[in-house]
């Protein structure tokens, strides 16, 4: 492949905060979430003040109750970037199975892409089980 070749190949870099956030030995802390039977992890809490997207937890709770997501013990939420300043949420049951989305129309979210795990009530990052 030559040099032009390689310029001319459209190369889409996908800024994944899970590269950044969450520790592989686990979390060292748990912070209960108030009114709320779910904790969450360092990791949760690291990407959360530093992206300033405490609303993406926010979403993840807000559909605790209803029986379709609660009825699974363990959640994968997805935070994506669509275009722009467009992203989804989309939550599925870690076998790829879609249970929800979710448009969010407007963030300043800084990266394409967050996972969140939700398992045994505590919301946490994957490197982090």
């Amino acid at each position: 492949m030559t040099s032009k070749e390689v310029n001319e190949v459209d190369v889409e870099i996908v800024r994944n905060a899970n590269d950044h956030f969450g520790n592989p030995m686990g979390t060292g802390n748990f912070y209960q979430i108030r009114g709320k039977k779910f904790v969450f992890t360092d990791g949760v809490k690291d990407l959360c003040n530093d992206c300033e997207c405490f609303w993406f937890m926010d979403v993840i709770l807000s559909y605790q109750g209803e029986k379709k997501v609660k009825s699974e013990e363990f959640q994968v939420w997805t935070l994506e970037r669509i275009k722009d300043d467009r992203f989804k949420v989309t939550m599925d049951d870690g076998n790829e199975n879609i249970i929800l989305k979710q448009l969010i129309p407007f963030s300043d979210f800084k990266y394409d892409l967050a996972t969140v795990w939700v398992e045994y009530n505590t919301l946490l990052l994957p490197c982090e089980r």
